[in-house]
């Protein structure tokens, strides 16, 4: 959510992320609000166009990106190259550069990650209701039994995915579903924000369901605010951040979640036990110059829970703010790369 400059600084927590540098001058003094619609969610796009630039092709060149991320990645789309992919009968498929590229950043980032990161667990996606097949209570028990969680678990697992990097190939042991979820959305954040600057403005902001990114600053010298998204219990002061040549991403169990029994079930699936996350942990926000790594490493701190998450957070070095719902209400845990980000005036809430 795009702000103006943070008025309010005693009340408002401040994050300005550290720059090499003076930024780069905005190539025009107005600036340009875009929107559309993509992955079931809406697309914003603020930027800083330069004299004489066409407005209808410029929003034109951003839907053709996410057309083609869709196009590629997306399976509630049954052209797209990863249904076509998760329905292909056992044996070795040649895959487009785009979609092979993704798959290998995916794979190394499930290798780096010991799985928290998974671009594998499709079938247990669908299993639990937040594939494409629809919620489980329409579909039928709420709940899958260990039985069908066995069975998806068997064509799961990033170690059973088999790449033929000379052919650029990908081995379907079948029945195997591939879900790139956990970083598409950031992925296409950093296509229409590498084709903006490749057509020019070089001073915009980006955002596709709450993963943004921004390039440069405002014609008027503020950078591009944004305010963190918070879980709704968390408990936590309005956070705003300075999105200068960097991107944030946020993954919380309150956006996709189904109850049962009066037990919540979000939708991040823990691919070692083939169930959805049991952690407490109620919202990740990291920031990183890629969005789709900020996207992968919010979906993997989740993931890992509240205390190997910060440890690995802080291992890597990432700024991320992770919150956990304990019987003692919410616990906020923030990297020092995080809290080097806080502004002097600010404070951290606890």
């Amino acid at each position: 959510m795009t702000i103006g400059e943070p008025e309010d600084r005693a009340s408002n927590r401040v994050l300005i992320p550290p720059m090499t540098g003076a930024p780069q001058r905005p190539p025009g003094d107005v600036v340009w609000s875009l929107t559309g619609e993509t992955m079931g969610t809406e697309w914003f796009v603020r930027a800083a166009p330069p004299p004489n630039t066409n407005r209808t092709e410029i929003a034109a060149a951003v839907q053709t990106e996410l057309d083609a991320v869709v196009g590629l990645f997306s399976p509630w789309v049954r052209s797209s190259e990863i249904s076509r992919f998760n329905t292909a009968p056992a044996g070795l498929w040649a895959v487009s550069p785009e979609f092979w590229s993704l798959v290998d950043q995916s794979m190394d980032l499930a290798d780096e990650t010991n799985g928290a990161v998974d671009p594998t667990l499709g079938a247990l996606v669908d299993l639990w209701g937040f594939g494409p097949p629809g919620l489980r209570p329409e579909t039928g028990p709420a709940i899958p039994s260990d039985e069908e969680i066995a069975a998806a678990m068997a064509v799961s697992g990033w170690h059973k995915l088999r790449m033929h990097r000379d052919g650029r190939g990908l081995m379907q042991m079948g029945g195997m579903k591939l879900d790139l979820s956990g970083i598409a959305k950031g992925h296409a954040v950093d296509r229409v924000s590498d084709r903006l600057t490749a057509l020019g403005l070089t001073s915009h902001l980006v955002e596709i369901g709450g993963e943004l990114k921004g390039r440069g600053v405002k014609p008027d010298g503020q950078p591009w605010w944004v305010e963190i998204e918070r879980s709704p219990d968390s408990g936590q002061p309005k956070t705003v951040a300075a999105l200068v040549d960097i991107a944030v991403a946020t993954s919380g169990d309150y956006r996709r979640a189904f109850e049962a029994d009066g037990k919540l079930y979000p939708h991040s699936i823990d691919g070692w036990t083939g169930r959805p996350i049991d952690n407490n942990v109620t919202s990740v926000t990291v920031f990183h110059d890629s969005a789709m790594k900020a996207d992968a490493y919010a979906t993997a701190l989740t993931v890992m829970g509240a205390a190997e998450g910060a440890d690995y957070a802080a291992m890597l070095g990432l700024a991320a703010h992770i919150v956990e719902r304990t019987p003692e209400g919410p616990v906020e845990r923030v990297t020092a790369a995080f809290a080097a980000m806080m502004d002097d005036e600010t404070e951290a809430g606890g």
